[in-house]
């Protein structure tokens, strides 16, 4: 079963978002980027990485962009613990061209603009060979 970290500050859209990707596995939901890194670093040494993560990039304490940048990071430097790149799907209310720019230069697969419904969320997925 795929690991997924749901990551907004935002509860309403952080249900919304862990309900549809439940069914492509088991969704673990944070509402702060800290806490994020915490989890996601912690599940890489355990040998258990997460599969997808869905990233607000306008959260509290960090922008969802530098928690992306950070998780590569990690991932660079412990390239032993990392079978693949975690997919990385990034949720933003901003769809100009700076934010969705500085997103994917981050490293993130693909981004949906809030508010998003289960059709776009499950289309993204599938352009970013995520499957059922």
């Amino acid at each position: 079963m795929r690991k997924i970290l749901v990551v907004d500050d935002e509860l309403v859209s952080r249900k919304k978002m862990a309900k549809i990707l439940a069914s492509y596995g088991e969704c673990k939901e944070v509402e702060t980027g800290t806490l994020a890194i915490k989890l996601f670093e912690q599940a890489l040494l355990k040998g258990e990485p997460y599969d997808l993560i869905s990233l607000d990039v306008g959260l509290p304490d960090r922008s969802g962009t530098e928690i992306l940048i950070e998780i590569r990071e990690m991932e660079g430097e412990k390239p032993m613990l990392v079978k693949s790149p975690v997919k990385v799907l990034m949720v933003t209310a901003h769809s100009d061209r700076d934010t969705v720019l500085t997103s994917i230069q981050a490293g993130c697969d693909q981004y949906v603009v809030k508010p998003f419904t289960p059709d776009l969320v499950y289309k993204k997925l599938k352009e970013m060979g995520v499957h059922l």
